[in-house]
């Protein structure tokens, strides 16, 4: 059995005969609507008119009252927390797999004599390549930890304690962010900051293990029981690295550790959230 046409329910009336420009053309009444010919085949063959199309979405309306806009503030604060807590968990990640490579390796570089002075350095390299992606992911970080910020000092403080210093224009800054997200410290400083705060112990560390492994015999394969090498060319001869002579190795490493006590020393001008309080990541 055929299947009857959509519009089939919808007959309530006879078929005429219309006129219009000059052109005879036949009428059916539907619901109380008259359906020419041409638009029975049009819904025959699944065309949609263009008035029987949907009309465009309209953009959410903004919040009017004082009661929308709190309501708005206070889900919009925890939007931002929970980005903010989720970038938060990838640079602790990082943090730990670091801490992670420094205990497994020096165990396995200070555990016998066999091993080479090489395992120090090889760590030193992993947990660099670490800190280049925590920087990278400190700085996505940045950006939603200031918004959280200025929402907690310019709008719950104030709730909560009003003062007169408050700035009127304290959320053009954030919609601006909204508007154009961009990164407010460079690369750099966010490499500084986590040198200084987490990575600067565990490169301690490492130098200190680096240093005794190759300044004590005892950790040395094939050389004599003593506790220390008894002159500084021994100490040179025992930081050989394959192809490396001992002296270009530890310029190298002494250099890269210049490097990151001028990351340590070196502080960028406090300024933006930096600038209100001490306690920060």
């Amino acid at each position: 059995m055929a299947a009857e046409p959509a519009f089939a329910g919808r007959l309530t009336g006879r078929g005429r005969l219309g006129n219009q420009n000059g052109t005879a053309r036949r009428l059916f009444v539907f619901s109380g609507e008259e359906l020419s010919m041409e638009q029975i085949a049009q819904e025959k063959a699944g065309i949609l008119p263009l008035e029987a199309a949907k009309p465009a979405r309209l953009a959410p309306a903004l919040p009017a009252s004082s009661a929308e806009k709190a309501n708005m503030i206070i889900h919009y604060y925890r939007g931002e927390i929970g980005r903010m807590t989720s970038w938060r968990d990838r640079i602790d990640r990082t943090s730990n797999w670091s801490m992670t490579v420094v205990a497994g390796l020096l165990s396995v570089s200070l555990s016998t004599p066999s091993s080479h002075h090489g395992v120090v350095l090889f760590a030193m390299l992993l947990i660099s390549v670490f800190l280049l992606i925590e920087a990278r992911r400190y700085r996505f970080f940045d950006v939603y930890r200031a918004r959280v910020r200025q929402l907690e000092r310019h709008y719950f403080a104030q709730a909560l304690y009003p003062l007169a210093e408050l700035k009127a224009d304290w959320a053009e800054s954030i919609a601006a962010s909204l508007r154009k997200p961009v990164f407010l410290m460079s690369y750099r400083e966010a490499l500084f900051r986590r040198i200084r705060r987490n990575y600067s112990w565990m490169y301690l560390i490492l130098l200190l293990a680096w240093a005794l492994k190759i300044s004590s015999p005892k950790l040395q394969q094939g050389e004599a029981p003593a506790e220390f090498v008894g002159n500084i060319w021994q100490m040179i001869g025992n930081a050989h690295l394959g192809p490396l002579h001992g002296g270009v190795v530890l310029a190298m490493v002494g250099a890269f550790y210049l490097f990151l006590l001028y990351a340590v020393l070196h502080r960028e001008p406090d300024d933006g959230e930096f600038a209100h309080g001490e306690v920060h990541v």
